[in-house]
């Protein structure tokens, strides 16, 4: 794996954890609305994968201006990498059991913190299922405390007034799903709506019907169709900061570069000096 890739196949991991350094193996179950993620992590993990909490080990405190999902601090998300074994020059392979939507946040925050091998496993935990694969049950012990050395900027964000610059001058896309863009419904934040300017761009759209992202081909040319170009300038936001960060892997894959606003709509709702538009148009 070259710090360019962002995916790895199912047979490329199979092969890799038979290896004598295997990658490190990290579980990220989460989904909104689910609170067991361990116990989904308990009952059937890929074989010395460590479960990682997205809610405390992903995010710090949610709070009306970093909204539900804000950014870890860099000196905890590093305390958690060595929990984790995360280790320098070790590769990172991460992967939940929902298209790596959730994943694609440790992805995303390794990325960031300069972690240059690290990827999704191309089709999640349904993958190595359907490659009849083995898992692994019950919480195994703790793996060798890693020594990575985090530092931020690998990847951009942008904050509040950044998105809404971009959204106007640039591309902004809504990774959430098209009906609570349309403001049609909102089960957690405080408003419905979306951020004046910003384009619809659906996560799930990202995917196969089988969880694996489409190809790249495919992928650019749905962003295309979003109006991204070689010389556009994008951002990602979606409800807290999570599925945005598949969609900005989705946006890698597809040969573009995007900056991540970790706040979304959960700090945008809460702000009420913040506006909000509703409908299918930006």
């Amino acid at each position: 794996m070259t710090a360019a890739r962002v995916t790895t196949t199912v047979a490329e991991l199979a092969g890799l954890l038979r290896s004598a350094e295997p990658p490190v193996m990290l579980d990220v179950r989460w989904a909104l609305g689910d609170p067991y993620g361990r116990a989904h992590y308990t009952a059937g993990h890929i074989p010395g994968a460590v479960y990682v909490d997205l809610d405390t080990e992903l995010a710090a405190p949610p709070g009306p201006e970093g909204g539900r999902h804000p950014l870890p601090d860099l000196a905890d998300l590093q305390d958690a990498a060595r929990k984790w074994g995360v280790r320098a020059g070790r590769p990172v392979v991460v992967y939940d059991d929902s298209g790596n939507t959730a994943a694609a946040r440790a992805w995303w925050l390794l990325r960031y913190a300069q972690v240059a091998e690290v990827t999704l496993l191309n089709g999640a935990l349904g993958a190595w299922r359907s490659a009849g694969l083995p898992l692994e049950t019950g919480l195994p012990g703790a793996p060798s405390e890693g020594d990575v050395v985090l530092r931020p900027g690998g990847l951009p964000v942008t904050d509040a007034d950044g998105a809404a610059e971009l959204a106007s001058t640039g591309l902004l896309l809504d990774a959430r799903a098209a009906e609570r863009y349309r403001g049609e419904v909102e089960p957690v934040d405080p408003r419905a709506g979306h951020i004046p300017g910003a384009v619809s761009a659906p996560t799930g759209e990202n995917l196969a019907a089988d969880g694996t992202f489409l190809p790249p081909e495919v992928l650019r040319e749905r962003f295309a169709g979003k109006g991204a170009d070689e010389n556009a300038r994008i951002g990602v936001y979606c409800g807290s900061g999570v599925t945005a960060a598949h969609q900005i892997a989705a946006l890698a894959l597809a040969g573009y570069a995007a900056a991540l606003f970790p706040g979304s709509w959960s700090a945008w709702s809460a702000d009420p000096a913040r506006p909000a538009a509703k409908g299918d148009r930006p």
